[in-house]
C-alpha cells in the first residue's frame, strides 16, 4: 500500500497526524515516536525494513487493510539513524510536543530534529578524530563562494575561490565535507563529480534566510559572502531545525596564506590516508598524531592539509616545540593534564544542538577540573594563551550532577542531594514510603502468621501482597484483602492501607523524575550562556595538544628544527621519509637532497625498487612538516617556503570518468605546469611511461625543458629514459643524480643511496627475477633485450653519421660544398645543369 493511494478521510487520528507531518518532509524517513518505539510507515517502512533488516509488519490505521510498518526501540535509535545516514538517507525525528496527561484528545507531535550526512551534531554518531562538515555553494561568473560549517563544533568558514571545479573539489575534500547545499539551477557538470567521485550528498535550496542571525554577518563587506552564509543557514534553520545561535564568528580563509596542494598531491603523498587501503594507518597523520584529545587530532589534520607560508608563524610553533622539549617535566605534566580533557568542542555543540546527557556534563566537569593546572603549566612555559578556567561552570556541575548519573535524562538519578530543597523533600517522602513497604511486610507477616508472604510491585496493578498456594487458606476475610491475580504457584492481593501508601510513593517517584529533568535543563541552559567562552577554550586546548604531539614526535623520531630560507635553496643532510622509516623493519638509508642556488631540477635515474619515489616523496613530506610547524626527519635541513606542491606519482586510471592512465598523467602534469611558480615544488615520477616509448621520451623532455626554462620551480624528475640525462649539459639549472645498485651476475643489490651523476641501465629483468618470475621466461627476456640493445646501438650510430653529415660540417670539403650550394643560381639553371651538379656532389660524397 502506498501513501498516495490512501483515502485520508478514513484514517485514524494518529495516522492522519502522521500524514500531515510526512507531507512537510517528503524526502526524509520519518521516525515517529509511539511509546517506547520509533515507527515508520508506508514507503518509509519498506525502505527502512530493507536497509536495516527489520521485520516488516502492519498497523491498523482505519483502513480496510493494515498499513506497512516497522519500528526500532527508542533506546537504540542512534545506531539505526547512523546506518541510514551513511547510506545517503535523511531522517526526521518526530516526538510528542506536549504532556499526554495534560492533553485531551490527540497529543501534538512534530519534527524536533533532522539528520543528514552533513548535519549530524551528536558526537556519538561521529568519528571523534574527523571533522564532518556541510557546505553551501554559490557559483558566480568568476568565483565560487564556499560557506563551510562543522555543526558539531560551530566552526564556520568562508572561502572565495576561482570558478574552477578542481579547486572546488580540493576544498571540499580537505574539509571533509559530507553534504553540499546548492541552487537548483547549478550546472550538472559541477554536481556529478561531487556525487559520483567523492560521495558527497547533494541538497537543493534557492531561498536565503532573512531576519535572523543578522549580528553574525553585519561586519561582512562582501555581499556575496553574506548571501552564501544566509543560503546555507536557511537550509539548516528551516529544514534541519538547527539552533545556530552558538556560532559567533566567521573565519575567512585566505588561501594565499597557506601552502596549496591539490587532491592528487594529498593522495600521492599519503598525508591523511594510504593510497592502497584508504586507511589512516601508515599515513603522515597517523605518524604525527600523538594528541591526547579528539579535538587536537582534528586540528592536527587541518595543520597537515593547510601548512603555513608565514615564516614568523611557523617559527612560533618551532619555539613552542623547542620549549617543551627543554622543559621535559612540564611537558609530562601537560601530557597528563590533557589526557583528562574530553572533547569539549563537541560537548559544546551538543549543549546547543541536542543530544546532551548527564554523562556529558560529567565529562565537561572533568575537563574543566584540570584547566587551572594547564593554565599554571602554560605560565611556566611562557606560552601566551588567554585560557579561562570556567570556575563558575565547574562549581555548578560539582554541586549539581550526581557522579553516578545515568545516560538518560527522564529516569532520575541525575541531581545530587543538597542542590534542590524541593527535590530533597520529595525524595524524603519516597524514602519513607520504601521504608513503609518493608515495615508493612514484616508487620503483616507477624499479624497473619504467613511466613513466606511477600510485598511486591509491577506496572499493571502497583504494589501487591503475594501468598503461596499452600498458605492461601490462611488469608481471612477480616484482613479486607482483595484478590487481584492468580498464578500457578501463588495468589496476589491488595489492601486499602497498601493502596493509600502506594499513591504517595508512586507520585513521589514521578515528581522526582520530572523535577530532575527540569533541573537538568536549567543547568544545560546556564552552560549555554558560556558556550562561546567554552569554544574559545577548546580551540586553545586543541592547539596546545597539537604542539605537544609534535614535540613528542620530535623526540621519538629524532627530528630536527629546520632552517627556512627565501632563496629557494634546498640543503637536506641525511633526510628520511618518516613513515617508511618507522614502518620498515630494515635499517633506513638516509639521503642528502641538495639544490644549490642556480640548480632547481634534479633528474633522478636508477633501477626500479631502488627508492627513487621514496626519495622524492621525502622532500615533499619534509617540506609539509616544516611549514605546518613541525621538526623534520634529517640530520640538518635548510628549506625554502613553498607556495604550492604538485605531484605526479604512480599509475592510476580514472575509471569513473573513463580516463586512461596516460590521460590522468597528462592532466596532473598540465595542472602543475599551468599553476606552478618559481616558489613551487614539483614531483614527477616516471612521467610519460603511459604511452609509446618515443612519445614518452619526447613529452618528458618537452615538459622538463619547459619547467626549467619558463617556470624554474624546484623539481624532482625521476625517469627510466636515460636519453634525457644529456639535459644536464644543455641546462645549467638541471643536475643528474642516481640511486645506486650493485649488479653481481644475475642478482642485484639496491643500496638506496642517492649519488651525483646519471645511470644508464634500468635492471628491469633483475627486478623481475627478485619477484620470482620463471627462469625460462627471464632467460628469453635477456635474449630479447640483447637483440634490442644491439639494434638500437646500430641505429644510433647511423643517426649520428647522418646528423653529422647533414647539419654539422667537420672538414674543409663540407665547407666548400656548403659555399657552392649558396652560390647556385637556381632560377637560371637548366635541368641538365642541376642533374650534373647533383652527380658531382654524389661522387664527392662517395670519396
Amino acid at each position: 500500500m502506498k501513501r498516495s493511494d490512501v483515502d485520508r478521510s478514513l484514517l485514524s487520528p494518529m495516522m492522519a497526524q502522521y500524514m500531515e507531518i510526512k507531507d512537510e518532509y517528503e524526502n526524509e524517513l520519518i521516525f515517529y515516536r509511539l511509546g517506547d518505539f520509533y515507527e515508520l510507515f508506508f514507503e518509509d517502512a519498506l525502505v527502512a525494513s530493507r536497509e536495516l533488516e527489520l521485520t516488516l509488519t502492519g498497523r491498523v490505521a482505519g483502513l480496510g487493510e493494515k498499513v506497512p510498518m516497522c519500528g526500532v526501540p527508542h533506546h537504540a535509535v542512534k545506531s539505526y539513524i547512523e546506518k541510514l545516514v551513511n547510506k545517503g538517507y535523511r531522517v526526521a525525528i518526530v516526538e510528542q510536543l506536549e504532556d499526554p496527561r495534560l492533553t485531551k484528545g490527540m497529543v501534538k507531535r512534530g519534527v524536533v530534529d533532522v539528520f543528514s550526512k552533513g548535519t549530524i551534531a551528536d558526537s556519538d554518531l561521529l568519528n571523534a578524530k574527523e571533522s564532518s562538515c556541510i557546505a553551501g555553494i554559490l557559483i558566480f561568473q568568476d568565483v565560487i563562494i564556499l560557506s563551510i560549517l562543522d555543526i558539531s563544533t560551530g566552526h564556520l568558514l568562508s572561502l572565495t575561490i576561482p570558478n574552477n571545479l578542481e579547486k572546488l573539489c580540493n576544498e571540499l575534500v580537505n574539509y571533509n565535507v559530507k553534504e553540499v547545499v546548492i541552487k537548483s539551477d547549478t550546472n550538472a557538470s559541477f554536481i556529478e563529480p561531487l556525487k559520483n567521485n567523492f560521495g558527497i550528498e547533494i541538497t537543493y535550496n534557492d531561498i536565503m534566510l532573512e531576519g535572523k542571525y543578522e549580528k553574525l554577518i553585519e561586519g561582512v563587506k562582501d555581499a556575496r559572502v553574506k548571501t552564501g552564509i544566509m543560503h546555507l543557514f536557511y537550509y539548516l534553520d528551516h529544514r534541519q531545525l538547527k539552533d545556530l545561535s552558538y556560532i559567533d564568528k566567521i573565519e575567512f580563509i585566505n588561501r594565499t596564506n597557506y601552502l596549496e596542494m591539490d587532491i592528487h598531491t594529498i593522495r600521492n603523498l599519503e598525508l591523511v590516508e594510504t593510497i592502497r587501503l584508504k586507511e589512516r594507518t601508515y599515513s603522515l597523520l597517523w605518524l604525527l598524531d600523538k594528541c591526547k584529545t579528539a579535538m587536537g587530532s582534528r586540528k592536527l589534520k587541518s595543520w597537515i592539509l593547510s601548512p603555513l607560508k608565514s615564516k614568523n608563524d611557523i617559527e612560533k610553533r618551532y619555539d613552542k616545540i623547542a620549549k617543551l622539549n627543554n622543559e621535559f617535566i612540564l611537558k609530562d605534566e601537560l601530557k597528563e593534564a590533557l589526557f583528562e580533557v574530553y572533547d569539549i568542542e563537541r560537548l559544546a555543540g551538543k549543549t546547543v544542538n541536542g543530544g546532551l546527557n548527564p554523562r556529558d556534563l560529567l565529562q565537561l566537569k572533568k575537563s574543566l577540573s584540570v584547566l587551572p593546572k594547564i593554565v599554571e603549566i602554560c605560565a611556566k612555559l611562557g606560552f601566551n594563551y588567554e585560557l579561562k578556567t570556567h570556575t563558575e561552570i565547574y562549581d555548578l556541575l560539582e554541586a549539581s550532577i550526581n557522579e553516578e548519573a545515568p545516560i538518560t535524562t527522564k529516569e532520575g538519578g541525575i541531581i545530587k542531594p543538597g542542590y534542590s530543597v524541593e527535590l530533597d523533600e520529595i525524595k524524603s517522602i519516597r524514602s519513607g514510603g520504601k521504608d513503609f513497604i518493608a515495615n508493612f511486610e514484616a508487620e503483616i507477616k507477624k499479624q497473619t502468621g504467613i511466613k513466606n508472604l511477600k510485598v511486591g510491585y509491577n506496572k499493571v496493578f502497583g504494589y501487591y501482597i503475594e501468598v503461596s498456594k499452600g498458605q492461601k487458606d490462611q488469608v481471612k476475610d477480616e484482613y479486607k484483602w482483595e484478590r487481584r491475580q492468580t498464578l500457578a504457584n501463588c495468589e496476589r492481593y491488595i489492601s486499602p492501607e497498601l493502596k493509600e501508601k502506594e499513591s504517595l510513593i508512586l507520585n513521589a517517584e514521578e515528581k522526582i523524575n520530572n523535577l530532575e529533568y527540569d533541573l537538568f535543563i536549567e543547568i544545560k541552559n546556564e552552560i549555554k550562556k558560556h558556550i562561546l567562552d567554552i569554544r574559545a577554550t577548546a580551540d586553545i586546548l586543541s592547539e596546545l595538544d597539537c604542539i605537544l604531539s609534535l614535540a613528542i614526535c620530535s623526540e621519538e623520531y629524532n627530528l630536527v628544527r629546520p632552517k627556512l630560507n627565501e632563496e629557494g635553496i634546498v640543503n637536506v643532510k641525511d633526510g628520511r621519509h618518516p613513515v617508511v622509516e618507522v614502518v620498515n623493519k630494515k635499517e633506513y638509508v638516509p639521503n642528502d637532497c641538495i639544490l644549490e642556488k642556480g640548480i632547481d631540477t634534479l633528474l633522478i635515474t636508477g633501477p626500479n625498487m631502488s627508492g627513487k619515489s621514496t626519495y622524492m616523496r621525502q622532500l615533499a613530506i619534509m617540506s609539509i612538516m616544516a611549514q605546518m610547524g613541525s621538526f623534520v626527519p634529517a640530520k640538518e635541513a635548510n628549506l625554502p617556503i613553498f607556495d604550492k606542491i604538485f605531484t605526479r606519482i604512480g599509475a592510476s586510471d580514472d575509471l569513473v570518468s573513463g580516463e586512461s592512465t596516460f590521460m590522468v598523467e597528462m592532466k596532473e602534469a598540465r595542472n602543475a605546469i599551468c599553476n606552478a611558480s618559481s616558489k613551487s615544488l614539483i614531483l614527477f615520477d616516471e612521467l610519460g611511461r603511459g604511452t609509446a616509448t618515443y612519445d614518452g621520451i619526447s613529452l618528458a623532455q618537452g615538459i622538463l625543458e619547459y619547467i626549467s626554462t619558463n617556470i624554474h620551480a624546484t623539481t624532482l624528475f625521476s625517469t627510466h629514459y636515460h636519453e634525457l640525462t644529456f639535459l644536464e649539459n644543455k641546462y645549467k639549472n638541471i643536475k643528474n643524480v642516481h640511486v645506486s645498485a650493485i649488479e653481481e651476475g644475475d642478482s642485484i643489490t639496491f643500496l638506496h643511496k642517492v649519488k651525483d651523476g646519471a645511470i644508464d641501465k634500468s635492471y628491469g629483468i633483475h627486478v623481475a627475477r627478485l619477484a620470482g618470475m620463471p627462469d625460462e621466461l627471464l632467460n628469453r627476456a635477456s635474449e630479447i633485450l640483447s637483440s634490442y640493445e644491439a639494434k638500437n646501438s646500430k641505429d644510433s650510430r647511423e643517426k649520428e653519421v647522418q646528423l653529422a653529415m647533414d647539419f654539422s660540417p667537420k672538414n674543409d670539403e663540407d665547407e666548400n660544398l656548403k659555399e657552392k650550394i649558396k652560390k647556385l643560381d637556381i632560377l637560371n639553371m637548366s635541368p641538365l645543369d642541376a642533374l650534373n651538379f647533383l652527380y658531382e656532389v654524389k661522387n664527392n660524397l662517395k670519396k
